[in-house]
């Protein structure tokens, strides 16, 4: 599902909302999301997951190409872990 696919469900789901209202809803609450990533902060939507963020440290990788080794700079990279409800509603337990 993109995203658009889900403003329009909603849309279609709450039809006393205008879908451009939905569609700033989303946007807020993705962009809320990202903020709080942004700033180290995890995110936990109950029962679906945590959002969080890792740091990767620096080091030596390979070109797959050439097999030259090159400098991997350290990063900090987002991270997802499902929550006990989406993960027993995805193996059929609920």
């Amino acid at each position: 599902m993109i995203r658009s696919e889900l403003v329009q469900k909603i849309a279609e789901e709450n039809p006393h909302l205008y879908q451009r209202d939905v569609e700033r809803i989303v946007n807020t609450i993705f962009d809320s999301i990202i903020d709080a990533m942004s700033r180290g902060d995890r995110v936990e939507l109950r029962g679906f997951g945590a959002f969080s963020v890792k740091k990767r440290e620096s080091r030596i990788g390979r070109n797959p190409r050439t097999g030259e080794s090159v400098s991997v700079d350290e990063k900090h990279v987002p991270f997802f872990k499902t929550g006990k409800l989406l993960r027993d509603r995805l193996n059929g337990k609920a």
